[in-house]
């Protein structure tokens, strides 16, 4: 098991119209996931010319933080249970920081 520290680059493609509702989720999945033991950090980024792409920058101690999260409540319900249905489509890039 990886002990490095991961991040995460998670790209998302919200469906036309939908993109308020997946913010206000987004909102309250971040606020849990910032409490989490391994969480480094967690910030959301909207892009300036397409407002329906989103950019998650995530950072965990190491992948038992990061499966940790993948487990935790609010991962599978708010965010893959909400809104992953309102994506077009959706790349996660695990990375480990070289400096």
């Amino acid at each position: 098991m990886n002990t490095s520290n991961i991040h995460v680059f998670a790209k998302w493609q919200v469906k036309e119209g939908q993109t308020g509702k997946v913010l206000a989720l987004l909102k309250t999945a971040a606020e849990e996931s910032r409490k989490e033991k391994g969480n480094l950090f967690y910030r959301v980024h909207q892009s300036t010319t397409d407002p329906d792409t989103i950019i998650l920058f995530e950072g965990y101690t190491d992948e038992a933080a990061l499966n940790e999260h993948r487990s935790s409540t609010h991962f599978q319900g708010i965010v893959i249970g909400q809104i992953v249905p309102l994506l077009e489509k959706r790349e996660v890039i695990l990375t480990t920081p070289l400096d």
